[in-house]
């Protein structure tokens, strides 16, 4: 399966150019079969959602997604804050299958109370698995990664690989490197994890996009401070090959 990072420099609350330098970042890499946006790549991280958040019913983010996914054959995933028809804001991570015209989501569980996310979002109490290009999702975002409990490959919670999307900062990007490969490792799975680039009022993005194997080694990283989109090829049967051969998961708690 081939697989595009879309490491963007999202503009603050400026959808339709977000909408833009996301479709610019496909025309370049076309004929993948996933391309994936980092956390609230319509908006930036909108910890204050009021004003800023697309609205359930009319979410043009949302409405992106399914046409380019049509139009490209392909499937789109990313985070979106999003107004629910309740009342609750959400930050709603979206897989958009165009071959099949179905939305899949997950509710980001562990919202970032350091930077008071918790204030105003509803956090997702279930997990999402998409079966695609015969590979098994587990969708997460951001501040999930810090989690391996909550990510942790179980009998009641079968995938081949993790899809990470995150606004995380160039201060914490030692971290990111070393989870990314721990989550993969642990779990001998593949690692799909994209980051922003650029600047908002959290901070600096420098990226570190990367598409990490089941062994953690790196199978391609995006270059730092740049918007850039990086096509790698999965293969469905290795995560089965390392698991057979290195039964670790057959020992977990």
């Amino acid at each position: 399966m081939k697989v595009t990072l879309l490491q963007t420099d999202i503009q603050w609350a400026q959808p339709e150019e977000n909408f833009r330098q996301a479709a610019a970042l496909i025309a370049a890499q076309s004929g993948s079969d996933l391309y994936v946006l980092p956390e609230m790549w319509s908006t930036g991280f909108a910890t204050d959602p009021m004003g800023v958040a697309h609205e359930d019913g009319h979410n043009e983010a949302l409405n992106w997604m399914q046409q380019t996914a049509r139009e490209q054959h392909c499937a789109i995933c990313g985070s979106v804050a999003v107004h629910l028809a309740d009342g609750t804001y959400r930050n709603r991570h979206y897989f958009v299958d165009g071959q099949t015209d179905t939305v899949s989501y997950y509710d980001k569980h562990h919202l970032f109370t350091y930077g008071h996310e918790n204030r105003y979002y509803t956090p997702g109490d279930t997990h999402t698995i998409v079966n695609y290009g015969g590979l098994r999702l587990l969708l997460l975002t951001c501040y999930d990664l810090r989690f391996p409990c909550w990510n942790r490959y179980a009998d009641d919670l079968e995938y081949d690989a993790i899809v990470l999307v995150a606004n995380w900062p160039q201060t914490r990007q030692a971290a990111w490197q070393l989870l990314i490969r721990a989550r993969a490792i642990e779990n001998q799975c593949f690692v799909i994890a994209v980051n922003r680039v650029g600047d908002d009022h959290f901070g600096h993005y420098v990226g570190g996009s990367a598409a990490i194997d089941p062994i953690g080694r790196t199978l391609a990283q995006c270059r730092y401070d740049q918007q850039q989109a990086l096509t790698v090829a999965l293969d469905p049967a290795e995560v089965e090959w390392r698991r057979q051969k290195f039964r670790v998961l057959d020992d977990r708690d």
